[in-house]
């Protein structure tokens, strides 16, 4: 397992990978400000309010969702490092892409630097293209969780030929990540078949957490003394153990799973 949780107190996992060049791009441009989306448990607002702080900017949050009167540790957490929170209905928050919804942020809160929802964009994937430079044994395949296909196209493309990466998808969707690396395959200019999703271990959809994957949780921890959330990193390794199970690696193979991080939301994932 590659501890990618371990890189950063606060800024965790494959966040520090996609945050970097963001970061560095908006200091270029001599932004001040950085304006981010997520929902409450977002371990990507959370990493992002520290790496404001930690870097300088100002952050503001867009929030999937209405106002609560008692924040959850997550947002507790990124309103302790500065970050100013913003809540938008979900009907509302459908419409981040969308030029005009952009611009009616712009009006509100005057100049920013825009970072997608989990770091998905291009600057996003050159950091993750560094997420294998860690790995310091030969290996067959990598692993990853996938929520928005920003982590693996990004390790996709540092593959050698006879390496091969496989991402698990954790919300439902059958064709969703797939299609999502494929355009961002094709924005690098990269034919690379190397790679395949497996949509069969979302446990019921994004943040679904069935009595299965809690006992598995549980037996891995006691037998690893790893974290894990149940959101992405126990839906990864509950499959590539099943996996495993089933034949579907040959004998002798090297799998490298990518821990990714996304600890911080267990404290409030297991309050609700």
């Amino acid at each position: 397992m590659l501890r990618t949780d371990l890189n950063h107190s606060h800024i965790s996992g494959n966040k520090l990978y996609k945050l970097k060049y963001n970061l560095e791009e908006a200091q270029k441009q001599n932004q001040k400000t950085i304006l981010t989306f997520g929902g409450a448990f977002s371990n990507h607002i959370a990493a992002a309010a520290a790496a404001g702080r930690e870097n300088g900017f100002k952050t503001i949050g867009i929030i999937r969702g209405e106002l609560v009167p008692e924040l959850n540790p997550t947002l507790k957490f990124a309103q302790s490092q500065g970050m100013q929170l913003h809540f938008i209905s979900r009907e509302e928050y459908k419409n981040k892409h969308e030029p005009s919804f952009i611009d009616s942020l712009h009006e509100k809160f005057g100049d920013f630097f825009m970072i997608p929802e989990g770091g998905a964009n291009k600057a996003g994937i050159e950091g993750c293209k560094e997420i294998t430079q860690s790995i310091t044994i030969p290996f067959d395949y990598v692993c990853c969780p996938c929520g928005t296909g920003t982590t693996l196209a990004g390790i996709i493309l540092s593959l050698k030929e006879a390496q091969e990466a496989i991402g698990l998808q954790v919300l439902k969707g059958e064709n969703y990540i797939h299609s999502e690396v494929t355009s961002w395959l094709r924005h690098f200019n990269s034919e690379q078949r190397n790679w395949s999703v497996n949509t069969g271990y979302h446990f019921g959809g994004y943040a679904k957490c069935t009595a299965e994957l809690r006992e598995f949780i549980s037996a891995f921890e006691a037998s690893n003394v790893i974290p894990l959330d149940p959101v992405y990193t126990a839906k990864m390794m509950y499959g590539i153990y099943d996996l495993i199970s089933k034949g579907f690696f040959k004998a002798g193979q090297t799998i490298v799973a990518v821990h990714t991080g996304g600890l911080q939301g267990n404290a409030g994932f297991y309050e609700t």
